[in-house]
Parts: structure tokens; C-alpha cells; sequence
């Protein structure tokens, strides 16, 4: 079977697409958040493989118990991937969904690891650089690592840079050992 974020792609860019056309972002990024989470677990993963149930039904059960309302367009999607038997994708097509967002919003998410909890001065000045040097707006999540010993690790997409003294220390270690 193919990949599922290949199966995937499509279906989150066509949600992308007629969410943003239509200023519905919010609303669509939301509902397709709630049930991603949902088709996450294990069992609801049994039950949308039963043989049993409908398309319908599952859908169904899906906007139940992810407890959120969809209007006819969002309802209308999500009984074509019950149709298609690619309910179980929902996670994934939410993520890219949310990846289309940001490139379109011009956003994204760093996340800065450091040895110490960083001052919210520090955030601000690397959030300020990093701003700068994407050209996007910067969302900052900060998480310690005492292993790091000292300097930072910028992760930005799919853009790593690490400053961390432990980082230093491996790359002195390998140019050593070569």
C-alpha cells in the first residue's frame, strides 16, 4: 500500500484549498485537528476497518466523538474519504493541512532547545534573528536539555541548527577521529 502521507497529500491540499478560498482556515484546521486525534488511537482504528458499518456510519461516529459540528462542504469531504476508505488518513491529512497553512501564512513553528531555561529576552531576540533570516512569522516553543552543556538547537521545518557545546564537541570528536 502506498505511503499514507502519499495517499494523504491530495486530499489536504483540496481541504487546503477550498478552506482558503473560501476564509474557513480556522474553522477547517480545527474540526480536521480534533479528528486526526481521533482516528489516532488504536481502537477507533479497528472500528473504521469494520466490515460492518458504513461509510456513513463512521462518519458519523467520527464527528461524534470528536465533538465538533461541520457544515455541508467539511460534511460532504469527509463522506467522500469514507467512501474512498480513507477515513484512517485523517491525522496525516491534517497535518499537511496545517503544513499548507503555515507556508501560506507565512508562519512557522521553532522549537529552541537549551542546556537552561532561556529568559524571555533571549526568546525574543533569537525569535527577532530567526524572523529575519526566514522571512516568516515565528511561533516558539523552548524545551531544556541539560545534556547540551551550553548553546542552543534551533529546529525551524525541516532547518536544524545546533549550537549546543555537545554539538561542538561531536563534531570535534569525528574530525578527530577521521
Amino acid at each position: 500500500m502506498a505511503e499514507i502521507s502519499t495517499v494523504a497529500r491530495p486530499y489536504a491540499k483540496a481541504a487546503f484549498e477550498y478552506a482558503r478560498d473560501h476564509d474557513a482556515l480556522p474553522a477547517w484546521s480545527e474540526w480536521l485537528e480534533a479528528l486526526g486525534r481521533v482516528v489516532a488511537d488504536r481502537e477507533m482504528q479497528k472500528v473504521l476497518s469494520h466490515p460492518k458499518l458504513t461509510s456513513a456510519q463512521k462518519v458519523e461516529l467520527l464527528i461524534e466523538i470528536a465533538d465538533i459540528t461541520v457544515d455541508k462542504p467539511a460534511r460532504q469531504f469527509l463522506d467522500m474519504l469514507g467512501e474512498k476508505g480513507r477515513l484512517s488518513v485523517l491525522r496525516s491529512i491534517s497535518q499537511q493541512f496545517e503544513t499548507f497553512r503555515a507556508e501560506y501564512e507565512q508562519r512557522i513553528d521553532v522549537t529552541i532547545v537549551s542546556a537552561f531555561e532561556l529568559e524571555t529576552e533571549q526568546q525574543d531576540k533569537l525569535g527577532a534573528a530567526l524572523k529575519k533570516r526566514l522571512n516568516r512569522e515565528i511561533s516558539i516553543t523552548t524545551q531544556v536539555d541539560q545534556t547540551l552543556l551550553g548553546g542552543v538547537i534551533l529546529r525551524a521545518g525541516d532547518t536544524v541548527i545546533d549550537g549546543s557545546v555537545r554539538g561542538r564537541l561531536n563534531r570535534l570528536h569525528e574530525a578527530l577521529s577521521a
